[in-house]
């Protein structure tokens, strides 16, 4: 059975690469990145809303009012990770912003299981840990320095560091949004309402972000006419999120939050390489250099390290 827990985290890594591109086009299309989030992740609740139906997961709603806060606040995590890639994927490419999102995400599950945090088993930090740790920090170093020296992003200094800063926060919500939704999940004993719930929170935190952005000027308002023109695959990020949300949470206390995220992103960073390379869902194509293969390849072995740790 610990083998389809670990196919089922490298998996879902890929999907999250896919999510993160296609939504792209929703952007394009509503003219605003998180008019975007929005849209997505009200298919992804009704999607949920659907499966929980069908699966008679509403029978455990009555038990929510009796969780813990923290329990129910996992879904902030997706708005924030969704229009990251929205804002990044243009500037930086897949590979480069993926390599940012792996680097949180490897950093917060390490410090969640070492520090048996939000309901994590604890775990004690080995070699193989530590040099881990260290081999992603030099994988996504060489990645984006890479990147930037291929003129690929053109950004200004203080433009830069923005972006490097949301793409690590972007990847450090991940893990925590993954521990809290299956803290949630033992609560409620059901998966689906799990996810629903994480993601109802995630639709009504981006749109009030969404109201008060549209109203203060600081972004346009919604086209929600452009959404026809989007692609039939520029939907598929909406199913990618929630498949991910509903897989991680099901799978970290069985095998730990460091291995899933090891397992997760490596899913991520293979499959957002070859999107850079082919310039898949309409991305500019970015070829892959040697020297960006060096740093993937780092970050792939820094994974790996965790994962055997």
């Amino acid at each position: 059975m610990t083998v389809v827990y670990l196919a089922a985290a490298l998996a879902v890594g890929g999907l999250l690469a896919v999510q993160a591109s296609v939504n792209l086009q929703l952007g394009k299309a509503v003219g605003t990145p998180y008019g975007a989030a929005t849209v997505q992740l009200v298919v992804s609740a009704v999607l949920l809303a659907v499966v929980a139906a069908v699966a008679g997961g509403f029978a455990a709603i009555g038990d929510i009012g009796a969780i813990d806060d923290w329990k129910l606040l996992g879904g902030i995590a997706s708005p924030i990770y969704i229009t990251s890639a929205i804002v990044l994927f243009p500037r930086l490419g897949a590979l480069a912003s993926v390599g940012l999102f792996v680097t949180g995400q490897m950093f917060a599950s390490i410090a969640l299981d070492v520090g048996g945090l939000l309901g994590v088993e604890r775990r004690t930090p080995g070699p193989g840990m530590l040099l881990g740790a260290a081999a992603v920090l030099v994988g996504i170093v060489v990645v984006i320095r890479s990147q930037l020296a291929g003129g690929s992003a053109q950004l200004s200094g203080a433009a830069r560091v923005g972006a490097v800063v949301l793409g690590l926060v972007a990847g450090v919500v991940l893990p925590i949004q993954g521990a809290t939704n299956a803290a949630l999940r033992r609560d409620l004993d059901d998966p689906f309402l799990t996810g629903l719930w994480s993601f109802l929170v995630a639709t009504v935190t981006i749109a009030v972000v969404l109201v008060v952005l549209v109203i203060t000027g600081r972004t346009a308002r919604p086209r929600l006419a452009g959404l026809p023109t989007v692609p039939w695959w520029g939907w598929l990020g909406g199913v990618a999120a929630a498949t991910y949300v509903t897989v991680t949470f099901t799978v970290i206390p069985h095998i730990g939050a460091a291995t899933t995220i090891a397992l997760t992103v490596t899913g991520q960073q293979l499959l957002s390489a070859a999107i850079d390379h082919r310039g898949w869902f309409q991305l500019p194509a970015k070829p892959v250099t040697t020297q960006r293969l060096a740093g993937l390849a780092a970050l792939i072995a820094g994974c790996a390290l965790v994962q055997l740790a």
